[in-house]
C-alpha cells in the first residue's frame, strides 16, 4: 500500500483540472466511465450486505484496511457510471489518514459539477458514499 504522494488538496485540484478539460457533461461521463475501468478487482467475496452502502440506486460495495494509520479503500458497483463515481472518490481519498479525510469539504465534488449534473437517485448515492468514507474515518481515527 503506497501512500499518497500529493496533498488532498493537490489532488483535488488535479481532479478539477481534469474535468475542467471536458465542455460536454456527456464527455465527463465518458472519463467517470474510463475512471470506473481502472479499480482494481474487487473480490466476489467481500460482496456482502455488510459493505454494501446504503443510499445508492445501484449496489455499491466499499472495503478498506488500514495500513501504517492511513486508510485504504477498494469497491465495486453494478452500474458503471456509480463505479466512476467511487473510483473518483478513492482515487481522491485512499492513502489518507482519518484526518485528512475528515477535514475535507469534499467541496470537489461540487467544484466539478458532479452532483448538479447527476440524476436526484445517484445525487443521493454520491452523497451516501461520501457519508460511509467519513464514516469509516471516524472510526478509525
Amino acid at each position: 500500500m503506497e501512500k499518497q504522494t500529493k496533498s488532498l488538496q493537490e489532488t483535488e485540484s488535479d481532479v478539477v483540472d481534469e474535468f475542467s478539460m471536458f465542455d460536454e457533461w456527456l464527455d465527463k461521463y465518458e472519463y467517470l466511465i474510463e475512471l470506473g475501468k481502472s479499480l482494481t478487482d474487487y473480490p466476489e467475496e467481500k460482496k456482502t450486505d455488510e459493505r454494501l452502502i446504503n443510499g445508492c440506486q445501484s449496489r455499491v460495495w466499499l472495503d478498506y484496511k488500514i495500513d501504517g494509520g492511513r486508510i485504504f479503500f477498494n469497491a465495486d458497483s453494478d452500474a458503471i457510471i456509480t463505479k466512476g463515481i467511487i473510483s473518483l472518490l478513492i482515487r481522491i481519498y485512499s492513502g489518507r489518514t482519518p484526518e485528512e479525510i475528515l477535514s475535507s469539504d469534499f467541496s470537489v465534488v461540487d467544484k466539478i459539477g458532479l452532483k448538479e449534473n447527476l440524476s436526484p437517485t445517484r445525487a443521493n448515492g454520491l452523497v451516501s458514499m461520501i457519508a460511509r468514507i467519513r464514516e469509516i474515518a471516524a472510526e478509525n481515527r
